[in-house]
């Protein structure tokens, strides 16, 4: 099958179904709106589906790799939900390595998400992508579904998975200690709330076109961050600048990357709004900075 390319479909249906992606509009006012655009044949939920993830795209290094092993693994969230579920990917012949954990988007761990994971194996590194669904069942092998599933669930108490997840993937025996997080959208968000919450405990950050955190809050941050943004997402982006002089004010070493031409969620190389340039940049970025954070 063809990939198809942001610069395929008119930036305002783009804009929609980032609102639809996020909650901001039902999928019926998705349909409605697409409308517009629906023309030779092309009807809106063609559209719709054009535009949803095709997860046979993502499989960069496969589940059976020889390079790494893969487990399912439950972690105890006393302060959460009891409990968070999640996928632990290790080279398979290394010892002690620096942890990362890697947080999915507003729909649970995905297939996406899972190689992610392991792509961060095969750059020597312990991953951990949690799955922040556990406690209303998981990842139920569909988007849509996921994100009705999502808005089930207390998102101070997932925060507290989350936070459960990174601090049992830090004290693991096979770990050095070096502890990075990297998040992709709500992930994102995630990422600079471990940054807040666990202080010099979380040593690198990476959040892909995450949600910032306030002022007072930013204060209290001690990681290292490297924000990855899409030049296009403006609901996102236009909130780095505030961040960056917070960050300054507070000391941390960071850095801010603004892809020019891209959509939110340029990483995810199973949509149209993947950006192969944009990602491949910002990856390789993501990797410097934990081998400079975390590896030391």
């Amino acid at each position: 099958m063809e990939r198809k390319k942001a610069s395929d479909f008119p930036q305002e249906l783009l804009n929609l179904f980032d609102g639809y992606v996020h909650g901001g509009i039902s999928r019926r006012q998705f349909l409605d709106g697409a409308q517009r655009f629906a023309a030779g044949g092309v009807t809106a939920n063609a559209l719709l589906q054009m535009l949803k993830p095709n997860y046979a795209l993502a499989r960069q290094v496969a589940p059976d790799d020889p390079r790494i092993k893969a487990e399912s693994v439950t972690v105890q969230s006393p302060l959460g939900n009891g409990s968070i579920k999640g996928t632990l990917v290790r080279p398979a012949n290394a010892t002690k390595l620096p942890a990362v954990l890697v947080i999915h988007e507003n729909r649970g761990l995905n297939p996406y998400i899972e190689d992610v994971a392991r792509r961060l194996a095969v750059a020597n590194f312990i991953a951990f992508a949690p799955d922040g669904l556990t406690s209303v069942g998981g990842y139920p092998g569909d988007d849509e579904k996921g994100l009705a599933l999502f808005g089930k669930i207390d998102r101070a108490k997932m925060a507290e998975d989350f936070l459960a997840a990174a601090n049992w993937l830090k004290s693991r025996p096979d770990s050095t200690g070096k502890l990075g997080a990297v998040g992709f959208c709500f992930g994102g968000g995630i990422v600079n709330l471990l940054a807040v919450r666990m202080g010099p405990a979380l040593d690198a950050g990476v959040p892909f076109y995450g949600v910032q955190p306030g002022d007072t809050e930013a204060a209290r941050i001690q990681t290292p961050i490297n924000a990855q943004y899409a030049a296009l997402d403006s609901r996102i982006t236009d909130g780095w600048p505030t961040f960056d002089a917070a960050l300054t004010r507070a000391g941390v070493p960071h850095e801010g990357h603004i892809y020019p031409g891209a959509n939110h969620g340029f990483h995810n190389d199973t949509t149209p709004r993947y950006d192969e340039a944009a990602a491949k940049e910002a990856w390789a970025r993501t990797l410097k900075w934990f081998d400079t954070y975390l590896t030391v």
